[in-house]
């Protein structure tokens, strides 16, 4: 996923927690273990069996980077629907944040609507009527 240019930007914090799947039993605590040695990611045991806490800054880190870091190591994730319906969800919100953080802050025309209105005066649709304006006015 392509981060924005490093400059002065306040931290986007995201605090996510990922569940494991029942088979093989134990694997938490081994990655909370190991995600523990990743620079600018702070990891926890939550109550939740099977779970762990992490928090991040956005311009660091993403969900969909450490749960690939945890599946390159054999780590088993849950796979309920819910669970991967959850996880593309903060997939595309981070994925949107990332790009919103990488576009012009202001419009590049003066109202976003001129933009439209131009564009569309231009395209050919069908809106236009192909009579000659002399047989319009016919009476």
């Amino acid at each position: 996923m392509k981060r924005p240019a490093a400059s002065v930007q306040a931290p986007i914090r995201k605090q996510r927690s990922i569940l494991f799947a029942k088979f093989p039993p134990g694997q938490s605590p081994q990655a909370c273990a190991f995600l523990s040695s990743v620079d600018h990611l702070e990891v926890a045991p939550r109550e939740q069996p099977r779970t762990i806490g992490v928090a991040y800054d956005l311009h660091d880190h993403c969900l969909e980077e450490i749960e690939d870091r945890l599946e390159d190591q054999g780590y088993h994730l849950d796979n309920t629907l819910l669970s991967k319906m959850v996880r593309a969800l903060i997939y595309y919100v981070e994925e949107t944040e990332l790009h919103n953080l990488g576009a012009p802050r202001r419009p590049l025309k003066r109202s976003q609507s001129e933009a439209y209105t131009h564009a569309w005066e231009r395209h050919p649709h069908g809106d236009h009527d192909d009579t000659p304006p002399e047989w319009r006015e016919y009476k």
